[in-house]
């Protein structure tokens, strides 16, 4: 059986959250599929981050707060303004 070392991400609200967990890969059955332990881990998460225990979730992952972009009026204020 290989094992594949990955992160998933949890988003809830405005928060995004990078969950490391190994996928197991087998040739029969339900391949590649995750450990009852990291299922757990990204329930866990999930769970403190709807709850809003952002501690919590750091203490199983690496938590990002999401800003929302707005679209600028113009299309050129995307531009640096040296590349104008």
């Amino acid at each position: 059986m290989k094992q594949k070392h990955r992160t998933k991400l949890v988003h809830e609200g405005k928060y995004v959250a990078e969950v490391d967990v190994v996928l197991h890969e087998a040739d029969e059955g339900w391949a590649p599929y995750l450990s009852l332990e990291d299922a757990s881990k990204l329930d866990k998460v999930r769970d403190a981050l709807r709850k809003g225990d952002i501690k919590m979730a750091m203490e199983l992952s690496r938590v990002f707060s999401l800003t929302p972009v707005s679209i600028p009026q113009k299309h050129n204020e995307l531009l640096h303004p040296d590349a104008r």
